[in-house]
């Protein structure tokens, strides 16, 4: 069991990594798909939804390529 936990929660941090880089990546060179962030609470909204659907993802992507 603790090997299943470690495998899930390295797959979710990895993910989550690269969605929320992409994030800020994207509003650190101002690119406005994501409309005008004023606050940083708007930031981490942003950066916690597009992260945790990445990790699904990524979770998910990983499972399934998983022999």
């Amino acid at each position: 069991m603790p090997s299943l936990l470690h495998y899930v929660l390295v797959r979710l941090a990895i993910g989550f990594a690269i969605g929320a880089s992409s994030v800020l990546i994207l509003t650190a060179f101002s690119i406005s798909i994501f409309g005008s962030l004023r606050s940083w609470l708007e930031l981490a909204l942003m950066v916690w939804g597009i992260g945790s659907v990445f990790a699904l993802g990524f979770l998910a992507t990983a499972l399934a390529m998983e022999n």
